[in-house]
């Protein structure tokens, strides 16, 4: 009686050899353009099999079988791991879909920059050597009414490195309903602890008063820092202190205060129907010292992490040596500073800037849309599903606005001979990817996240899996 290690020897002596899958009239182009490379996908696939051989104990498919898989690797070897996809999530910040557009002038910045040699860190008015941040720091002060501004590759790295140089074997306080995840499960206290500063937590989860921070300085208390709650809200039964109660504290007893914005925003989104957000401008006329925010989410810029407030704290921060090893690169200093001269002109901005114009889309022209595109899709050769127009909302993304909902128009495709997860992956899939939302037993797009011009496309990727 033969058992199945015995029918696995059989398997796996079944398996071609590489050369005989490489002689494959599917892999003959291939071989042709690239041997090496077409070689080395045979490989993986015949590794990939006798891999599974050993585990499921399964037979190994025929020889044209293996060659597809052999040229399918081979196809997708010459393209970028890095690419564009077509956003239908509805979801504007989307961290995992890259965050903020760029705008056009932001774009071009960054080729010329890319392209051609630059005065990155030349004065030219001396020929001497310059800082590269003097590029951006006229601009932010310009608009945010800051003493002094720094930026550093990200937010997280913004906070790490004012704590360093500022608090590093002292206190900073915080309030309990303030120490965050921000992300990718780094969190505050975690970041502080990190800097060097020691944690001095008040209040409680829901609940803190000025009281509890006047009661908590000593006279190792460096900081009082306040983190804005961009990416959640606590509501109900709570109480949480002002920043001019809070900037009234520090100046009491002289200690900088310092907050963490988080998403930040220069621009008042309520008129467009948003939920108000302290702007950093506001927080900086309330007197805060030192604020941190991101570049990538609502500002609308490149990732960065930018740095606002008195001089001589930011003085401090710049000259301490984690500096260097956070700062940002000449690529999106040229993007940034092309972002935020559009904030010289705050309606200038809101057309200017992918974010702020994704945020702000009228529910009327999201209809029309999204009209199109079902007029497209219902002239396409799509069988197999159901497809209707539909209201939903969007969201914001990005740790920004949590309690905004975006009233949206989109697409509701419900497949009759799959499932929906399977249909997404299959958009998800193809080329260009195209990323959707399951709702109940249907695939979602959602008009707002999907730009001029790629219905069409959107058309082609449904009709060539439903087709």
């Amino acid at each position: 009686m033969q058992g199945p290690a015995h029918s696995s020897r059989e398997h796996l002596r079944s398996l071609p050899a590489v050369h005989e899958v490489l002689q494959h009239p599917l892999l003959l182009d291939a071989a042709s353009r690239d041997r090496t490379l077409a070689r080395d996908c045979v490989r993986r696939v015949l590794q990939k099999w006798r891999e599974r051989i050993l585990k499921e104990n399964t037979e190994p498919p025929p020889l044209e079988d293996l060659a597809a898989e052999a040229m399918a690797l081979f196809s997708s070897s010459g393209k970028p791991s890095l690419r564009r996809v077509i956003n239908a999530t509805g979801v504007v910040l989307h961290t995992n879909l890259g965050r903020a557009l760029l705008s056009r002038p932001a774009v071009e910045a960054v080729q010329e920059c890319a392209t051609r040699y630059t005065n990155l860190e030349l004065d030219l008015e001396t020929g001497e050597r310059g800082s590269r941040y003097t590029h951006v720091v006229e601009l932010l002060r310009e608009i945010t009414g800051a003493e002094a501004a720094l930026v550093v590759n990200n937010n997280a790295a913004a906070v790490f490195l004012c704590l360093a140089a500022l608090a590093s074997g002292r206190e900073a306080i915080v309030s309990r309903g303030e120490l965050v995840e921000i992300g990718g499960s780094f969190r505050i206290p975690e970041v502080m602890a990190q800097s060097g500063a020691r944690l001095v937590e008040v209040g409680t989860t829901n609940k803190t008063y000025l009281a509890d921070y006047e009661r908590a300085i000593t006279s190792e208390t460096a900081l009082l820092l306040k983190v804005h709650p961009s990416n959640y809200r606590i509501l109900g039964f709570t109480h949480q202190v002002s920043t001019k109660e809070l900037v009234e504290l520090g100046r009491k007893y002289n200690i900088p205060v310092m907050e963490d914005l988080g998403s930040g925003s220069f621009l008042d989104l309520s008129p467009y129907g948003l939920p108000g957000e302290p702007t950093v401008q506001e927080e900086v006329a309330a007197g805060v010292d030192l604020l941190t925010f991101s570049g990538d989410k609502l500002l609308g810029g490149p990732q960065a992490g930018i740095i606002v407030g008195r001089e001589d704290l930011v003085r401090l921060i710049a000259r301490h040596p984690l500096n260097r090893a956070l700062r940002i690169d000449k690529l999106t200093l040229a993007a940034l500073e092309a972002t935020l001269r559009a904030y010289r002109d705050p309606q200038r901005a809101r057309e200017e800037v992918p974010t702020l114009r994704l945020l702000t889309l009228p529910q009327e022209e999201l209809k029309k849309r999204a009209q199109k595109l079902y007029r497209l899709l219902s002239r396409s050769k799509v069988s197999g599903a159901e497809i209707v127009m539909v209201e939903t909302v969007s969201q914001a993304g990005g740790g920004s606005l949590p309690l905004a909902e975006l009233p949206s128009w989109g697409i509701m495709i419900k497949p009759l001979d799959r499932s929906p997860a399977r249909l997404a992956a299959e958009l998800r899939q193809g080329e260009p990817p195209v990323l959707t939302r399951l709702q109940g037993e249907a695939v979602l797009l959602d008009l707002r996240t999907v730009l001029p011009g790629e219905e069409v496309e959107i058309v082609r990727a449904v009709a060539r899996v439903l087709g």
